[in-house]
């Protein structure tokens, strides 16, 4: 079995008439346009999606497996500050069908999917991450508040006096 890289710059193409019979793996890194994530404020691709993936055809169908993960620069949604994290979708598997006539399978787009399923919904830099006081602002993780708290319109505040 043999290694290599898939050459096609910015997809994911497999030549079916040139893979091994037995499988290979491909390793490699695609280009960071390739996950399409547009202007985002809260996450930003830091590199392309790098990929080690088992390509194995069996019979009518390309079998792929294995991990694929993408460096972030993040914004915590807690705090506001930056920090960096990776998504990592470790049992990628994907199957396709080969058509009689193809020569080529792209599997971009199936990669692309699994990285954007393991983005953060509510990306945090760390579980305890104490946020940001409501009403000064202070970044908790940093400083004590020391705004006031009394005399704020709350519309729970009566919860207070209950033991």
């Amino acid at each position: 079995m043999r290694e290599a890289a898939l050459e096609t710059p910015g997809r994911l193409i497999v030549d079916l008439a040139r893979l091994d019979e037995d499988g290979e793996w491909y390793r490699g890194e695609t280009s960071p346009e390739v996950l399409e994530l547009g202007a985002s404020e809260w996450l930003t691709p830091q590199g392309g999606i790098v990929y080690a993936l088992f390509v194995q055809a069996l019979g009518t169908e390309l079998l792929v497996r294995g991990e694929v993960r993408q460096r972030l620069a993040c914004v915590c949604a807690r705090c506001a500050d930056s920090f960096e994290t990776e998504a990592v979708e470790p049992e990628f598997v994907a199957s396709f069908e080969i058509p009689g006539e193809e020569a080529f399978m792209d599997l971009t787009e199936a990669v692309r999917e699994a990285i954007i399923l393991t983005l953060p919904s509510y990306p945090v830099c760390r579980d305890a991450c104490r946020g940001l006081c409501q009403a000064c602002g202070a970044n908790l993780n940093r400083t004590a508040c020391t705004c006031r708290r009394e005399g704020r319109d709350s519309c729970w505040s009566a919860l207070d006096v209950l033991e």
